[in-house]
């Protein structure tokens, strides 16, 4: 008996990444479209989709991972909506209802970052341990805590790329570029944060770029928060920033050097470097995590 298809859609605000297959472990076909208008975007991904039914079969569940914010309350007329998001044209987009829509199938949603932490919890560097927070620093800040496999909500989910830090003391006269609240951690330490400061990309800079400390000093102060409100077993931190020059030697140093032995647990260098972790799959891990929400989403049926 053949296993069922499963069909996921990394939704982010530069291209969509969307894939096919039995599940994030055996995906079939993938295809990239770049994120423009709405209209143009989920015409292309449902094209795509309807193309991956044609050749493999009927798909039994839909995972979107997406940039955000979302609204993720199932209660809500405008559940699986982008809401607040500075993207032109995407704000109070109905995104879930218009793949369920053109899909006839049941579509499962949730932010990119919580997708990618699924990803790694289940496939990934967050393997074997029940808590674990991902964050990811690229063009924005995002962050979801999941706990056994599954992100943890309140009313809505984790915003903790727009949390205040206290500012580098080389970085005081830098206004953030944070279009809401301007010197917030994302307006202070996302990718775009450089060029606004410098005139240059992050690609462009040298290792020993004084910039480099900088971003891993406000870093360190959202992973020693995080670590005081939830406690994770391990905070996995991916995106381009991150992937930067030493960015984690630099952020293990800063974390040790703010913390000052508070967290009896995390005061040593080797179990900081344990704590504070690269992602395994790399940019595998949010259509992993977007089948896997499909996978979720088939056996509810909703």
């Amino acid at each position: 008996m053949t296993a069922p298809l499963y069909a996921g859609v990394e939704a982010g605000g530069t291209k969509f990444v969307c894939g096919a297959g039995r599940g994030p472990q055996e995906i079939m076909r993938t295809h990239r479209i770049p994120t423009t208008t709405p209209d143009q975007t989920l015409r292309a991904t449902i094209a795509f989709l309807k193309a991956c039914e044609a050749e493999l079969g009927p798909i039994a569940g839909l995972g979107v991972a997406s940039f955000g914010p979302l609204d993720l309350d199932p209660a809500s007329p405008s559940y699986g909506a982008l809401t607040t998001t500075p993207k032109p044209g995407w704000a109070g987009f109905g995104l879930r209802a218009a793949l369920a829509e053109a899909m006839g199938c049941p579509v499962a949603i949730d932010t990119d970052v919580a997708g990618a932490g699924m990803a790694e919890a289940a496939l990934g560097a967050g393997r074997g341990r029940r808590s674990l927070v991902y964050v990811t620093v690229g063009t924005g800040i995002g962050g979801a805590h999941i706990i056994d496999g599954a992100p943890v909500y309140g009313w809505g989910h984790a915003e903790m790329g727009h949390i205040p830090v206290r500012k580098h003391a080389a970085d005081h006269d830098f206004a953030g570029v944070c279009p809401f609240h301007g010197d917030c951690l994302e307006g202070l330490a996302s990718g775009p944060s450089v060029p606004a400061r410098l005139g240059a990309p992050l690609q462009d800079l040298s290792a020993d770029a004084p910039i480099w400390g900088v971003l891993a000093d406000y870093i360190a102060q959202l992973c020693r928060a995080i670590t005081l409100i939830s406690a994770p077993e391990r905070i996995i931190l991916g995106g381009g920033v991150m992937s930067g020059a030493g960015m984690f030697p630099r952020l293990h140093e800063a974390f040790l050097r703010q913390d000052r032995g508070y967290v009896a647990r995390l005061n040593d260098l080797k179990t900081v470097q344990d704590y504070l972790v690269p992602p395994d799959l790399g940019a595998d891990a949010g259509l992993a995590g977007a089948l896997i929400l499909a996978q979720r989403a088939a056996a509810i049926g909703g």
